[in-house]
């Protein structure tokens, strides 16, 4: 009877061992290793502009998608200015050509954007998503931004924390473009938050610029591979857009309708 109680007692111990290490030093390990295995990408996080100054070229006043945004060009080819979806009335993209080789692509979002995506991706509710990252689309950009592998709680007891960050990390090192690893700057206007992926003194061939509020976001995408001025896009001149930009009046007008100045 002493040899049976001493076997169990080893095998409790055993099982004990097996479960900390499925359910605890498994995931500590994994966190390490997912935090040393991230791109460098990964490990870039937001900070605020150094250049606030805003551009005041001449330009134009545009009206796209149910918003309006000011651009400090006015060498607009209109001829060439596309709208999509091609096979739908509502337009929620508009691709801008000027004659400099500059394209401009402006997209309007719907609200919870990224939890509806993430949620049917997922195959979860959005209510799910949002509980874990935030209940708004800036909530979640701002979480993504602002995490990197600096900040994972390896030792946390807790797996939904290990599961969260490692999701996170995904995500981030996925989701961001090239030019985020030149810097990834905040932005913000009376109405609007958002985050800007690219440094303008750095000429890469895109730069993005996502602004959120309750009622939707836009995204800017500024593609410059074509672009004639060698100085490209100026901090100025991005500055300008974003601080311009606001929900268009509800008169009436097409969503193609452009104000000149």
């Amino acid at each position: 009877m002493r040899l049976l109680g001493r076997v169990l007692i080893i095998a409790v111990i055993l099982l004990g061992v097996i479960f900390v290490g499925v359910n605890w030093i498994a995931p500590v390990a994994f966190s390490f290793y997912a935090a040393r295995k991230a791109p460098q990408i990964a490990r870039v996080v937001p900070t605020d502009l150094k250049d606030k100054s805003v551009s005041q070229a001449p330009g134009k006043k545009l009206s796209y998608s149910g918003y309006e945004f000011e651009v400090p060009w006015s060498d607009i080819d209109e001829a060439k200015t596309s709208l999509y979806p091609k096979d739908k009335p509502e337009k929620t993209r508009v691709v801008l050509v000027f004659r400099s080789g500059l394209r401009l692509m402006v997209t309007a979002l719907p609200p919870r954007d990224w939890a509806n995506f993430l949620a049917k991706e997922m195959k979860v509710s959005p209510q799910a998503i949002e509980s874990t990252f935030g209940e708004s689309d800036y909530c979640f950009a701002k979480t993504l931004y602002e995490f990197s592998p600096d900040k994972m709680s390896h030792w946390s007891l807790s797996r939904h924390v290990h599961m969260r960050e490692e999701f996170l990390l995904i995500i981030k090192s996925m989701a961001l473009s090239e030019s985020a690893d030149d810097g990834i700057f905040n932005l913000e206007n009376q109405s609007y938050k958002g985050f800007q992926e690219g440094n303008p003194q750095l000429r890469r061939n895109r730069i993005i610029v996502h602004l959120y509020s309750d009622e939707g976001s836009v995204e800017f995408v500024f593609f410059q591979k074509e672009y004639q001025n060698s100085a490209g896009v100026t901090q100025p001149e991005i500055n300008r857009i974003v601080l311009s930009l606001r929900k268009a009046p509800q008169n009436g007008a097409t969503a193609a309708q452009m104000a000149r100045r």
